[in-house]
C-alpha cells in the first residue's frame, strides 16, 4: 500500500482505539505520522510500537497552547503538514441532558469540539501550503441521536455541521475537509460506555444487532475509510460526513 506515501499526518487521540488503528493504517500506507495522546504512558507505548521516523507527542488538545506546540513540532520535524485528523474524543457521561453536570458538558465540548478550533487555527497555514486535508472522527449519533447520550450526541452533531462549513471556507485554498461517522466500534472507550449501562450484556448484543452486516466492528474498518479520505483517491470529495457504520443508520435489526 502506498496511498499516503510521504504524507505527514498529525492525528489526535492516536494512542488508543480508532486512533491507534488509524496510525497503523497510515504507516502501512506510507505516511509519516505524528500521533498525539493525553497521557505519557500511552504515548510511550505507541512510540515503542511504531519507532522512527514517526513522532509521538503528549498534549491536551482542549488547550490552545498545547495544540500550537504539537503543530509546530510536527512542522519543525518534517518540514510540512499534509493532514490533520481530529480523532481525540470523550464519550462519557451516558445520561440524559437534565442529569448532565456542568463540568461534564464542558469537558465534552472542550475535547470533542473546541479542539478542532485549535488544530485548525494553528494548522491552517501549513495545510494551505500543502493543499492538504482535515479529517474529523465524528459519530452516527450526531445525525440520528442516541438515548442517554445527549451531550455527546450534541458535540458530534456540531462536528458534522462544522465539517461542512469548514469544507466551504477552505475549498478555495485547496484544503479538503471530511468526517467519518462510525456507529459503534469495539474500542476501550465503547467498552467503558457498555459497562455504564443498566444491563451491559444486553447492550453488547444490541451493538451487534444494530449493524446490518451483523457485528460490531473493530477500529480497522474505520481506519481503512480514513486512509481513503486522506488519499488522492478522494481528491474530489469534500464536505462529506461519511457513515462507516455497517448500515446501522437504516434502522433495521437482524433477524434471528
Amino acid at each position: 500500500m502506498s496511498e499516503l506515501r510521504d504524507k505527514v499526518i498529525l492525528i489526535t487521540g492516536g494512542t488508543a482505539g480508532i486512533g491507534l488503528e488509524c496510525v497503523k493504517a497510515y504507516i502501512k500506507a506510507g505516511a509519516k505520522v505524528v500521533f498525539v495522546g493525553l497521557d505519557h504512558s500511552s504515548v510511550e507505548e505507541a512510540k515503542a510500537l511504531f519507532g522512527n521516523p514517526h513522532l509521538g507527542l503528549q498534549a491536551d488538545v482542549s488547550n490552545d497552547a498545547d495544540v500550537k506546540i504539537i503543530i509546530q513540532k510536527t512542522v519543525d520535524t518534517f518540514g510540512r503538514l499534509d493532514a490533520i485528523h481530529n480523532n481525540a474524543g470523550l464519550a462519557s457521561p451516558s445520561k440524559p441532558l437534565h442529569l448532565t453536570e456542568d463540568d461534564e458538558w464542558e469537558n465534552l465540548i472542550n475535547v470533542n469540539l473546541r479542539s478542532l478550533l485549535y488544530t485548525t487555527r494553528h494548522g491552517y497555514s501549513y495545510l494551505k501550503e500543502s493543499k492538504g486535508c482535515i479529517l474529523n472522527t465524528s459519530s452516527l449519533v450526531g445525525e440520528i441521536g442516541q438515548d442517554n447520550h445527549a451531550a455527546y450526541s450534541a458535540t458530534k452533531g456540531a462536528v458534522n455541521a462544522l465539517t461542512k462549513s469548514m469544507a466551504i471556507d477552505y475549498a478555495k485554498d485547496g484544503i479538503r475537509v471530511n468526517s467519518v461517522l462510525p456507529a459503534a466500534v469495539m474500542t476501550p472507550m465503547l467498552k467503558n460506555w457498555v459497562s455504564e449501562q443498566p444491563d451491559p450484556e444486553i447492550t453488547e448484543g444490541f451493538l451487534n444487532d444494530i449493524h446490518l452486516l451483523g457485528y460490531c466492528p473493530e477500529g480497522d474498518v474505520i481506519a481503512d475509510a480514513c486512509v481513503f479520505l486522506l488519499s488522492d483517491k478522494a481528491r474530489f470529495i469534500t464536505g462529506v460526513n461519511m457513515p462507516v457504520s455497517g448500515g446501522a443508520e437504516l434502522g433495521y435489526r437482524r433477524g434471528g
